[in-house]
This record gives C-alpha cells, sequence and structure tokens, in this order.
C-alpha cells in the first residue's frame, strides 16, 4: 500500500449530492490536504437501475462549486483508472474468478422465489433472516457444470464460521463483530455486475486507498469487507466511519428532515465558503472555540482525532448566522459580482457605479446573497404596495402635512446628500416639536414601502431627489384616498 495518504470519495449517480454526503467529501478532501495526500474521486456507478440522468453534473457542480477539487478522477485522470466503475467490469470479472478459484467465494443459484421462501420461513420461526448457505455446499465440479449451462447465479462471499473479525476506527476505536452473525453477501449480480461491496474494496486495493473515511452506516458492512481483503490476500485499509447527522428537531438528516442538496444552498444564497466552514464543524472541533476559519486554518488544524464521534445536529438558523459572517467579509465588488446574475433575473438593471452603492448599502444587512437581490427592489422600482402593518400606523393625517411640508423642504435643498437631509430632518423636528421618528418613519415607508433597510439618509441620497420627491408625493395621495 501507498505511503502516501490516498483517500476517495465515491458517491454514485442516483441523486443529488445532499449535505450528508458533501460533509463526508469535505473530511475526505481535509484529510487529504492536512497530509499532504491524494483527494480521489471515484464514481460508483454500476446499479444501473438508479441511474439518473443529470445526478452526474449535479455531483461535478455541487463539488466545484463547493472548491474540493479532487486530484485523480473524471475530467482530471491519473494512474488508478478508470474512476467510473462501470468502466471496470473486466477487471471485476478476473478477480471474481481468482476469488471462486481460491475458494473464497461460491455460486448461487437458489432463485429469487426460493429465497423469498426461506426468509418468509425464517421469520414465521422468529429466526434471523438470511441465505440458508444451501449453494455453499455444491462441490466446484457442480458449479462449474451449472455456470456452463447458463444457468442464473450470483456470486456470494463465504464467510468463516467462528471468527472474531476485529478492525481499530480511528473514530470509534476497536469495533468487534462475530462472523457467525454475519450473511454470505452477494459479491456478483445475475447481470454480471459486481456489487457495492465487492467492487468498493476491489477498487480501494487496486486505486491504493490508505483511509476510508465514510458514513457510520457503513460500520457494519466494514467486518464483511475485512473478511474479503483477507479472502483476496490483501491489507485492508484504515477505516474512519463519520458521525450521523440529526436534523435539529432530531432523527437523522434525510429528504424529509432537511437534507437539501448542495446546489439547493447555493439556489437559496449562501456562499460556497460558508457552507464549507459549517460542514466541516458538524462533527469536528478545531479547538479554542474557533467557528469562522479560513479554508487554510481548516486544513491546517484538521485531524481525524478531533472528530467526535457523537452525532452532530444540522443547524440552519447557524447555518444562516454563518452565512452572514461571511456576507460582511465580502468586498463590496464581490458581492456585486455574485448578486448581478440575481438582479438580472428581476429585472435589476442599472449603472455601475449606482449598482455598487446599492450594493454597500444592503450587504452587510444581508444574511444571504437572495436576501441582498429581493430587498433591493426598492433601489429599481417606486413602490407599488406599502407594508401593511407599517402603513397603518405611520400613514395617517398628521403623517401627511409631515410629508407635505418635507416635500417643499426637499426640493430646495442644496447639496441634496445624507448630511444635508438629517441636518434638515432634525432642525424641522425641533421646529414642529415632534419626535425625528415622526418624520423618518413616513418618509421611509414612503420612499421604501417598508419599514427596514439601510440608513434613511444614505437611501435618499442614493435613490436621488427627483425618485425621493416623486415617490412621498405618490405616498400623499395614497393617506389621502385611505385616510377617513
Amino acid at each position: 500500500m501507498s505511503s502516501k495518504v490516498r483517500v476517495r470519495f465515491a458517491p454514485s449517480p442516483t441523486g443529488y449530492l445532499h449535505v450528508g454526503g458533501a460533509r463526508t467529501a469535505l473530511f475526505n478532501y481535509l484529510f487529504a490536504r492536512h497530509e499532504q495526500g491524494v483527494f480521489i474521486l471515484r464514481i460508483e456507478d454500476t446499479d444501473r437501475t438508479r441511474y439518473q440522468e443529470g445526478a452526474l453534473k449535479e455531483i461535478f457542480d455541487s463539488l466545484k462549486w463547493l472548491g474540493l477539487e479532487w486530484d485523480e478522477g473524471p475530467e482530471v485522470g491519473g494512474a488508478f483508472g478508470p474512476y467510473f466503475q462501470s468502466e471496470r467490469l473486466d477487471i471485476y470479472k478476473g478477480h471474481i474468478d481468482e476469488l471462486i478459484a481460491k475458494g473464497g467465494a461460491y455460486r448461487c443459484f437458489c432463485t429469487s422465489e426460493r429465497l423469498d421462501q426461506v426468509r418468509s420461513e425464517q421469520e414465521k420461526a422468529k429466526q434471523t433472516t438470511r441465505y440458508d448457505r444451501l449453494c455453499r455446499n455444491l462441490s466446484p465440479e457442480e458449479s462449474e457444470k451449472l455456470a456452463a449451462e447458463g444457468k442464473p447465479h450470483v456470486v456470494r462471499l463465504r464467510i468463516p464460521d467462528g471468527r472474531e473479525v476485529r478492525f481499530n476506527d480511528l473514530i470509534r476505536g476497536e469495533i468487534v463483530y462475530q462472523s457467525d452473525v454475519l450473511d454470505d453477501l452477494v459479491l456478483m449480480k445475475t447481470d454480471g455486475f459486481p456489487t457495492y461491496h465487492f467492487a468498493n474494496v476491489v477498487d480501494d486495493h487496486l486505486m491504493e486507498i490508505t483511509h476510508v473515511l465514510r458514513g457510520d452506516e457503513w460500520i457494519s458492512s466494514t467486518p464483511r469487507h475485512i473478511l474479503l481483503y483477507e479472502a483476496m490476500g490483501w491489507n485492508p485499509p484504515i477505516f474512519a466511519h463519520m458521525p450521523v447527522i440529526l436534523a435539529p428537531g432530531g432523527g437523522k438528516l434525510s429528504k424529509r428532515k432537511g437534507a437539501a442538496s448542495v446546489m439547493d444552498y447555493k439556489r437559496g444564497g449562501y456562499l460556497p465558503q460558508a457552507l464549507f466552514n459549517f460542514l466541516a464543524l458538524l462533527g469536528w472541533a478545531p479547538g479554542g472555540d474557533r467557528e469562522v476559519m479560513t479554508r487554510d486554518e481548516m486544513i491546517d488544524a484538521f485531524g481525524l482525532e478531533k472528530v467526535n464521534p457523537k452525532p452532530a445536529v444540522f443547524d440552519e438558523v447557524k447555518l444562516e448566522w454563518m452565512n452572514h459572517e461571511y456576507m460582511r467579509k465580502l468586498s463590496v465588488e464581490e458581492a456585486l459580482k455574485l448578486v448581478r446574475p440575481l438582479w438580472l433575473d428581476r429585472g435589476f438593471t442599472g449603472e455601475e457605479k449606482y449598482l455598487t452603492e446599492v450594493t454597500g448599502s444592503l450587504k452587510d444587512r444581508s444574511k444571504k446573497l437572495t436576501e441582498l437581490a429581493d430587498n433591493a427592489f426598492y433601489y429599481f422600482r417606486d413602490p407599488e404596495t406599502y407594508e401593511e402593518a407599517a402603513a397603518k400606523k405611520h400613514f395617517n393625517n398628521e403623517a401627511r402635512e409631515i410629508l407635505i411640508e418635507l416635500i417643499a423642504e426637499i426640493q430646495k435643498l442644496e447639496p441634496f446628500n445624507h448630511a444635508a437631509l438629517e441636518e434638515l430632518y432634525r432642525k424641522l423636528s425641533e421646529v414642529k416639536t415632534v419626535k425625528l421618528a415622526k418624520l423618518v418613519h413616513p418618509t421611509r415607508l414612503s420612499v421604501s414601502g417598508v419599514s427596514f433597510g439601510p440608513g434613511l439618509f444614505e437611501l435618499m441620497e442614493l435613490l436621488g431627489r427627483d425618485r425621493v420627491v416623486a415617490r412621498m408625493k405618490k405616498a400623499v395621495e395614497r393617506i389621502e384616498t385611505s385616510t377617513p
């Protein structure tokens, strides 16, 4: 086995890349980079019945968006290819023949009907459901004869009896299984395609994988894999099984409980560096109460000894908080580059200087890119409606008189900038002996349609005198037609 760390992420193109799979890929990536090793992408596409068109591209796009660039694999190449299992069938066929010849595996000619009957009888007898090993006792000659006749069959691993299978998990410590509880698992299906288990072991060996970092759902398969390595005469890699990710309300993260795809988070306005950082902390603690970290800091600090085997909770509130932190770290130019396509989709356009100023006014207030895109509407369009609760509170006859007086003052204000506007509002507040809020709230609602946003006077300066006056006049008309 290679002395250099070699790890792999091996998704199946049977659907999108969900956040659980992305966390597994990310831990492999961080471990490889920390150890100055190799991060490999392998596509496990032997289950053709579940193959989904378009899933492969989504997996590639998701990994690239997160910045999980692979060193070997599809689109990159490498000395250990092909990296699609569907292109390695001859390799599996050769090794399965070798394993049968060694006696480590055997052909099973049982029909699905017979297997169903055996399972039903075991359930009635309240026994563990497992293959009853009928074909395990066939002589090599009889097995060869039936295969030569073309009788359909699978190939099963010959699990030894009375064995204690031990392995040291780098996250969970020593794990022990008794071989007597293990079924003779299928290695090769009747269609000639290998099962996940066989292809996985063969590929990990031939690709010189040193460490297998995967989800905890594969712990129960690991003793079978170890026995398969043993039957092939190979040394197994080192195993580490990631902690399960729980939904906020409890229960394993699933499609029904928040396991969105990576691309869903992109479409939802999250930044890749924020999702990367958040996923890295699902089960891993860098120490020192650190949370918001650069990629290089995470690579430098990463170690499997710091991964907690206890379940981690996928807290979207924390993810949103972290995304806000990363939004604030963006330069205005970076934020504009990211939000511009979203504005174009909404029909929001303008000169570069204006777009830059709009971005700067909203960036630090926005938790997500979609918020930055949506909350900018009043910079591009006059309000067609007004926030209902705010209008009931702030649009009245008193506000109407105030707005009329403000309009007259704003039309002759020089210069028209936020400092002069603030001075005007404060002076008028003193002259009329009313609180500043009595002037500010109706104005904000008039010019934006909502009761929240950036500093009012900066907003007014950016909108320009003509738009501000026109919107305030429209608000006066609204008050006149709706107030008794």
